[in-house]
């Protein structure tokens, strides 16, 4: 039955067609691969989420070798989840690509950009979908490495010296996280992760099981951009292509953080199990990133470069829900995993309009595009409305439930802060806003026009749905409690 093999599937169709599009060096047919590979994965997804919802989890095992011993794919409420989120970006991302692409990268290389993004596709669902913690490690590699190369991909100079700097980070976190798993594998004998979540607590107490924990939190947090392991991000997003930055900022972080549930949850049973302090240092950390970055963003002259300092920031907020060690943290983190993916994916596919029709995202060159662009800056404008939290956005949720996980430790401050924090962000958001809207445009600029419909019509799509699920929010929110009640629980 087709049912079965949907597991495998998920991370296969991306996979063979990624192959397919590395030795087809034509444009518009490898794109047509893409975005079928992008569609069956959503569909996939889709299906997938709703066996989990009716049955429970599901599990596969590969060459029918039973787990332990065999590669095990185990899908759950909170890995389909992020299944479907990453398949819909994906897709709603490759319907704008081909005129963002004809604009950023040159042809003959646009056929090697269909063919990493496949594989970045492959990879983040991989990571999705594996119960198994070195199988993790491979998946983690497959996107990284084709990560590297679609930012080296863009014509400023500067991407090259971005993605090697994202190597360079990225190999380190490899290693922190690979050590990590070799400690555990030494102490239990085992690499999947619900065997491990059984085993680890005979030997919790002892230094190796520790020291791995630190190794695998250090090594995903490199991978997340938590503050202060975050240097490799705002080059790499503020070089890349627009598509490429849009692609990562709305998925590759959220993968490496729905990574680090999976571990520090299913796998160790928690933070309070090991005895290590990971909530409280989590805390600071989230706190610094908040702020920090936020201030940081203000001051920024180039928009891509503002979306990449916003982006530590919000993931300074997701990283805070996990140091509640609540269900009502667990539930705001996995929330605002999936709205940050799509204000992120709105905002940075609406600089790619303003690309292409500026051949810059300066601010200051901005002045007046309101008038000019008028439904690509309204995009816009409702994503960073939603970045902000304001009412009916989707932003809103995510801040609402953070709060109260705050309120219900009783750490008024905590509360505090998130709201002073979120005003740091109607200064840089207003930023951009002033000089498009309240600015005169200059002379050349009058005769700008409107992106094309291919591409605007995907940039809307996301910021409806930011205005949808922040009217709607029922349906994330249920899928969201229940994958934190399975997390708390050791579930996965």
């Amino acid at each position: 039955m087709i049912n079965s093999q949907l597991p495998i599937l998920q991370v296969m169709v991306p996979l063979l067609a990624a192959s397919l599009c590395a030795i087809l060096p034509f444009r518009r047919l490898t794109w047509l691969i893409a975005l079928a590979a992008s569609l069956a994965a959503l569909a996939i997804s889709l299906n997938l989420l709703v066996l989990v919802l009716n049955d429970g989890p599901i599990s596969y095992a590969l060459g029918d070798w039973a787990a332990p011993w065999g590669i095990e794919y185990r899908v759950d409420a909170l890995s389909a989840f992020v299944l479907v989120l990453v398949s819909a970006l994906g897709s709603i991302i490759m319907v704008f690509a081909p005129t963002s692409l004809a604009r950023e990268i040159d042809a003959d290389r646009v056929f090697l950009f269909h063919a990493m993004y496949l594989l970045n596709l492959a990879g983040l669902l991989g990571m999705a979908v594996t119960g198994d913690v070195f199988n993790l490690f491979v998946f983690l590699e497959i996107s990284s490495l084709s990560s590297y190369v679609m930012i080296g991909l863009g014509r400023d100079r500067r991407a090259l010296t971005a993605a090697f700097q994202y190597l360079i980070m990225g190999t380190v976190g490899a290693t922190f996280y690979v050590i990590g798993v070799g400690m555990m594998y030494m102490m239990t004998g085992t690499l999947n992760m619900a065997d491990l979540g059984t085993r680890l607590p005979e030997v919790a107490a002892t230094r190796t099981v520790i020291a791995a924990m630190a190794f695998i939190v250090v090594g995903l947090g490199l991978k997340l951009a938590i503050v202060p392991l975050h240097f490799w991000l705002p080059n790499a997003y503020a070089y890349a292509p627009t598509v490429v930055s849009a692609f990562l900022a709305a998925t590759a972080t959220k993968v490496a953080l729905y990574a680090l549930l999976r571990i520090v949850f299913t796998v160790f049973g928690g933070p309070a199990m090991i005895g290590l302090p990971v909530d409280q240092i989590l805390l600071v950390l989230a706190i610094v990133a908040m702020f920090g970055a936020s201030a940081v963003a203000i001051y920024q002259t180039d928009a891509k470069r503002l979306l990449a300092y916003s982006s530590l920031a919000q993931i300074g907020y997701m990283v805070l829900g996990i140091s509640f060690l609540s269900a009502t943290g667990l539930t705001a983190t996995i929330i605002h995993l999936f709205n940050h993916a799509l204000m992120k994916g709105a905002l940075f596919l609406a600089l790619g309009c303003i690309y292409l029709r500026l051949g810059s995202v300066q601010i200051e060159k901005m002045a007046g595009l309101g008038r000019r662009m008028p439904w690509t800056m309204g995009a816009f404008v409702v994503g960073g409305l939603s970045l902000i939290g304001i009412p009916l956005t989707v932003g809103f949720i995510s801040k609402w439930y953070l709060i109260q996980a705050a309120l219900e430790r009783g750490w008024w401050l905590v509360a505090a802060l998130i709201l002073l924090s979120s005003l740091l962000a109607v200064i840089y958001v207003w930023r951009v806003v002033e000089v498009a809207y309240f600015q005169a445009p200059s002379d050349d600029m009058l005769q700008l026009r409107e992106a094309p419909a291919v591409m605007v019509v995907p940039v809307w799509v996301l910021a409806g749905a930011n205005v949808y699920f922040g009217v709607n929010p029922q349906q994330t929110i249920r899928a969201a409690q229940s994958a934190a009640a399975a997390l708390l629980g050791g579930g996965g």
